[in-house]
């Protein structure tokens, strides 16, 4: 029996790296995976992927900034499948600077889409949840969310104001037989760390007591769990999967 059979699951920037592991490993677990991402062309081709792994597939172009776009993005996936089983906030963007270099426009982006962002996903899917009391939330956070990391004060506020978010949500929504928990990835080898030079990956590595960075996949296995049956006691939860750098 497929992990996610006849589940519903939307996962929020599945265009690449762990969004797109998460989606796929998703599919072939048996779930309708909806994909929403600002990238048409990326999403439509990870879509099409998923057509060939599980039973059905759906991209939606949505700005996870815009809680408008959000809500009629989420009705219509009602329309379409009739339900909401799983929401996995993975989409987020980096905007590194140090505090004296980085701009109000750098701060205000990387809020909007990574924390603002993760509200307006849950909020728009909420509703659909707890009309059929069931429903598996869990959102990306980050170690950085939980040591900080140098020039990224505007990401480690996020990945630490979900973390919160989603201790609060699990509260409100447990009474649904909804769960909300997050993941502290360390550092995936995604596309995100292209900018990063070699060097500096080579010390993530060396740092870490598995001596590697993370694979998509690895993270994606974590948000199958807690998306999963076997998790269904589980909420308000931090999973971290960093190889053990925070150690």
């Amino acid at each position: 029996m497929k992990r996610l059979a006849e589940r519903v699951a939307i996962v929020t920037g599945a265009a690449r790296g762990i969004g797109k592991a998460t989606a796929l490993t998703f599919a072939r677990e048996g779930a309708t995976v909806v994909v929403w991402d600002v990238d048409e062309k990326a999403g439509q081709a990870v879509a099409q992927a998923l057509r060939q792994e599980g039973p059905a597939s759906l991209f939606q172009k949505v700005d996870t900034s815009d809680l408008g776009a959000c809500e009629a993005a989420a009705s219509e996936v009602v329309r379409q499948f009739g339900r909401i089983d799983i929401l996995i906030n993975n989409a987020g963007i980096t905007r590194d600077a140090t505090l004296k270099k980085m701009t109000p426009e750098q701060w205000q982006q990387v809020i909007d889409v990574n924390l603002t962002g993760v509200f307006n996903c849950t909020k728009a899917v909420y509703p659909h949840m707890a009309e059929r009391e069931y429903g598996r939330i869990v959102t990306a956070s980050s170690v950085v969310g939980l040591y900080g990391n140098f020039g990224q004060t505007n990401y480690a506020a996020t990945k630490a104001g979900v973390i919160a978010m989603s201790k609060v949500w699990a509260r409100e929504f447990g009474r649904k037989n909804i769960t909300v928990n997050a993941v502290a990835p360390g550092f995936i080898n995604t596309e995100m760390m292209a900018t990063i030079p070699q060097k500096v990956l080579d010390m993530f590595a060396e740092k870490t007591p598995l001596g590697r960075l993370g694979e998509p996949a690895e993270v994606a296995k974590v948000y199958l769990f807690l998306a999963s049956e076997e998790a269904s006691f589980v909420t308000g939860a931090v999973l971290s999967v960093d190889g053990g750098i925070t150690l």
